[in-house]
């Protein structure tokens, strides 16, 4: 079996709204968090991109990087996720939140060794209730045509998306390296740890 290449996708057109401010501009690593996970991304893939909502197209950090738009924006990240498969429909995907300061190349590395192109999807357990996590996730091919069932059935988690295919699933070499930051609470204990 031939295995797909690999892309990266950072999404980053979420609308911030329990942070208050725009995430992937949050700064934890001396640079945005969305141009530091485009450069983890382009470090293992063949190619990265930067998901954005058609409003974010101009946006004077994200405009820098190679984009994949929003096909139908408003349902969250299987908006993106979409948008990338359906854009390059033979790759890969490895999909990446935009606000894992912990994320560590280590994380991704044992990603990308133990994908299964075999299956829909291969990602992470949830070091806190052992759910796949979709947006540290390697999406196949594959997974487009169920992606777009999905999306037209009105749901909108790819989380459950992944529960109810055929995922593998691995656990976290690191169990804090997928901890997002969504709060402002949050954000600064992140800032407590990483400066």
């Amino acid at each position: 079996m031939t295995t797909s290449s690999l892309f990266g996708l950072v999404l980053a057109g979420g609308k911030s709204q329990r942070m208050g401010v725009d995430k992937a501009t949050l700064e934890f690593h001396g640079k945005p968090q969305v141009v530091w996970a485009h450069e983890m991304l382009a470090a293992v893939c063949e190619c990265a991109f930067v998901s954005v909502r058609p409003d974010q197209v101009n946006d004077p950090i994200r405009m820098r990087l190679p984009q994949i738009v929003d096909l139908q924006p408003g349902i969250g990240p299987i908006a993106g996720i979409s948008a990338a498969l359906t854009q390059h429909p033979d790759s890969a995907w490895l999909v990446l939140a935009c606000d894992l300061p912990f994320l560590s190349r280590t994380t991704l590395d044992h990603l990308i060794a133990q994908r299964d192109p075999k299956k829909f999807a291969t990602a992470y357990r949830s070091a806190h209730d052992g759910l796949p996590e979709p947006l540290c996730a390697i999406w196949e091919p594959k997974s487009l045509v169920r992606v777009r069932e999905w999306i037209a059935l009105g749901k909108e988690c790819p989380r459950k998306l992944l529960i109810h295919s055929d995922t593998a699933l691995l656990d976290q070499p690191d169990a804090r390296s997928l901890d997002n930051v969504n709060t402002p609470q949050e954000r600064a204990a992140a800032n407590a740890v990483l400066t």
